[in-house]
């Protein structure tokens, strides 16, 4: 593996980097940027479509959790081969490669006639964000002059974040008011507009692999390690904690981490140039760009299930809900990043934290008196606290790697925060089954969630902690 030390900002951009952005740039980052917005706004548009499905296509919470978790994972497991991918093709072939496979998992989806089907057409447009969304962040590294990172990249993330909280609102009201095959008749003709304008405006050149080949066995024993932990928990929600099932699903994941481990520090090839990590400030940045996406991604899980099996509430409410809180993260995510290119990441990453601290103790300790207000007013606090962070961890990430290491670190960024989502859900859904095992619905359902708000404040407290840890580590170079 080789060496990395760790660099200074000025080292790191020594590369020539642009000066200005031209608007055939903008146009480009906002084709591929809008088509990452439409792939995960879809995916949490279905959260709220769960109670409808288990119904109509007859199908348990664990089996149908698998629209969110299995596009989650296959999208995480994507984005592991964009490192190799983005220097091996040219940007506008993949951003079409990945339109066109997006709009037809769309109309797949659209007319499916059974659950298999529905999810078939979900992977299909998990392949394209899993391409979209790395391509998104390439095009702002590689184009965005140091000046005007923060702002972009506070763009970029309000995309990524803006569509889970914009999702629920989305699916919510076009299942109310028709059908939640409507959620994808509405993207069909956004789609062959976009591929459209990238067409039009996305240029340049790959910066080629030399003769590096690809690494199959890294991507596919990534691919198996990370689906092995996500039925891992599944099996718990399944079965229960205690049960064998998931005693033996442990055993096998903890096995195959070893193995994928041992082959990333001795193998010859390398899915991702892994060496990054021995970056302090990079791994601690990665840790709070995951946990903050574990957080989101989780409470767009449990908040609208918990609207609709506890309070009643219509799937058109429960989207609804999230929508306050997706307004103000929309507000919030360009203003973090303009702080952020002023200031700096440390206020922002600490405040961040806290305020998500606070918001996570107060869902836990309200759970009982919740109201769809009460939901969505906390939901917005946290909200704050998730977009002041988003968009300034990866952006102070990718300032510690020189540009021919930011597609690794781009992609392990964007692998990661996509894995967190999966994992995330799968989590909280496995809480939540676990209680039902042995309650009704309804009483299972809150109790899972009570449990889920505090296993996310832990996290919140742990992201916190790190942000503190990479400012003692700063101090004391200085």
């Amino acid at each position: 593996m080789s060496k990395i030390r760790q660099l200074s900002i000025k080292e790191c951009l020594i590369v020539s980097e642009p000066s200005t952005v031209t608007l055939k740039t903008k146009l480009a980052i906002l084709s591929v940027g809008l088509l990452s917005f439409v792939g995960i706004l879809v995916e949490t548009s279905m959260n709220v479509t769960f109670p409808t499905l288990i119904k109509t296509m007859g199908v348990s919470l664990d089996t149908v959790q698998w629209l969110t978790t299995g596009y989650l994972l296959l999208t995480t497991i994507v984005m592991s081969t964009t490192a190799y991918v983005l220097k091996r093709f040219n940007p506008k072939p993949l951003f079409l490669f990945a339109a066109l496979v997006c709009l037809l998992g769309g109309i797949l989806c659209w007319i499916a006639p059974s659950f298999p089907v529905l999810l078939t057409g979900r992977l299909l447009q998990a392949i394209a964000t899993g391409i979209s969304i790395p391509l998104m962040f390439q095009l702002i590294f590689t184009n965005v002059p140091r000046s005007k990172l923060g702002t972009y990249t506070g763009m970029a993330s309000v995309i990524v974040s803006l569509a889970p909280a914009l999702g629920p609102t989305y699916g919510g009201v076009l299942t109310s008011i028709w059908s939640w095959r409507a959620i994808f008749v509405g993207i069909v003709p956004i789609l062959a507009l976009l591929a459209i304008l990238g067409a039009v405006n996305i240029s340049g050149e790959a910066l080629g692999v030399g003769d590096k080949k690809f690494d199959f066995l890294g991507a596919f024993l990534l691919a198996v390690t990370f689906t092995s932990l996500l039925f891992t928990f599944n099996n718990a929600g399944t079965h229960g904690w205690l049960s064998l099932n998931f005693g033996a699903w442990c055993l096998w994941s903890i096995v195959m981490i070893a193995i994928m481990v041992t082959y990333a520090l001795k193998g010859r090839r390398k899915l991702i140039d892994y060496s990054i990590l021995k970056l302090p400030v990079l791994r601690l940045r990665l840790f709070n760009y995951f946990g903050l996406q574990f957080i989101n991604i989780g409470l767009s899980f449990v908040l609208p299930l918990f609207a609709q099996t506890v309070l009643g509430a219509s799937a058109m409410m429960a989207g609804l809900m999230m929508l306050p809180g997706a307004i103000v993260g929309a507000i919030t995510g360009p203003i973090a990043g303009k702080i952020y290119d002023k200031q700096g990441p440390t206020m922002l990453l600490t405040f961040s934290a806290i305020m998500a601290s606070v918001a996570l103790i107060l869902f836990w300790l309200t759970t009982d008196h919740f109201t769809v207000v009460l939901i969505a007013s906390i939901y917005a606090l946290l909200r704050i606290g998730f977009n002041t962070g988003f968009g300034t961890a990866i952006s102070d990430g990718s300032t510690r790697v020189p540009l021919p290491q930011k597609s690794d670190q781009n992609s392990m960024f964007s692998m990661m925060q996509q894995y967190a989502g999966s994992i995330g859900t799968s989590i909280m859904s496995a809480v939540i089954s676990g209680y039902e095992i042995h309650h009704t619905t309804v009483t299972g359902t809150m109790m899972g969630s009570k449990l889920d708000f505090i296993l996310l404040f832990i996290l919140a407290i742990a992201i916190l902690a790190s942000v503190l840890r990479v400012k003692r580590l700063e101090a004391a170079q200085h």
